[in-house]
């Protein structure tokens, strides 16, 4: 996306933006972000809905599906998906033949199922899929647990976002105890959201990019993880947004703490 017309702004948490406009497109867009996670902790919409309720192996196979085929924006978000769905009982990869793909999906046709293929491989290697995320290792804290799975779901063709999308959507909808530390920024040099944390920054360098993240979410009071769709957000045209299959409207009070934090209304 284009960028605004420096007008002289200065927010310390973000000093790579120098217009006004792009700062309250920010805080419009990780207020969205941390009101859609607190939407799946508390009334999680379609089939994340139908994931929570499902729970174990059933509940995250279908949460990684979602997360790998992506909502679309247009009509149903989870018409697509669901058509495709699979049990993970039955051992069956889903059919993705002209199955529709959202702005964040991680298939790619010409991979066929090799993805889903290797994904399935890992957590039969592993016992199960929750083996494979180390839901077993009870010495780890959920910050940890979420790096390991991280760093294990690292198969061909399973670029960052969907990888970090999952286990956030696992996480949330409580079928893994997990949570992001950081936005794991230095995964892929090319994920759009890292490229938009590049601009919003100011700064290239993996290490302080995510320091910085982290630090402008615990001033904003908001999970690390809304900045992963925001800073997405961020960059794409006003009318082109994500929504991820949220039906949520952004918490006013979101809206006003992170407005404060970057000094815009």
């Amino acid at each position: 996306m284009a960028r605004a017309e420096d007008d002289g702004y200065d927010g310390w948490a973000v000093p790579g933006l120098r217009a006004t406009i792009e700062a309250q497109r920010l805080a419009d867009a990780i207020a969205f972000g941390a009101t859609r996670l607190q939407e799946l902790r508390s009334a999680p919409p379609g089939l994340y809905a139908e994931a929570a309720a499902a729970g174990g192996e059933e509940g995250l196979w279908l949460a990684f599906l979602i997360a790998y085929l992506s909502p679309v924006e247009d009509g149903d978000p989870f018409a697509g998906i669901a058509r495709a769905r699979t049990a993970w009982a039955t051992g069956e990869l889903p059919d993705l033949e002209g199955v529709p793909l959202g702005p964040r999906a991680g298939h790619d046709p010409a991979r066929g199922l090799a993805t889903l293929t290797a994904y399935r491989a890992h957590a039969e290697r592993s016992g199960s899929q929750a083996a494979a995320l180390a839901a077993g290792e009870s010495s780890l804290t959920p910050q940890r647990r979420f790096d390991r799975a991280f760093e294990r779901l690292s198969l061909p063709g399973l670029r960052r976002a969907p990888r970090y999308e999952f286990l956030v959507v696992a996480g949330a909808l409580g079928l893994l105890e997990a949570e992001p530390a950081s936005l794991l920024l230095g995964a892929d040099p090319t994920d759009p959201t890292v490229l938009a944390a590049k601009r919003i920054l100011g700064i290239g360098d993996a290490i302080n990019l995510g320091r910085r993240a982290s630090e402008l979410a615990a001033e904003a009071g908001v999970p690390i993880a809304a900045l992963d769709l925001a800073f997405l957000n961020w960059a794409r045209p006003e009318d082109d947004r994500i929504r991820a299959g949220s039906t949520a409207q952004a918490d006013p009070a979101v809206r006003e703490q992170v407005g404060r934090v970057l000094g815009v209304d």
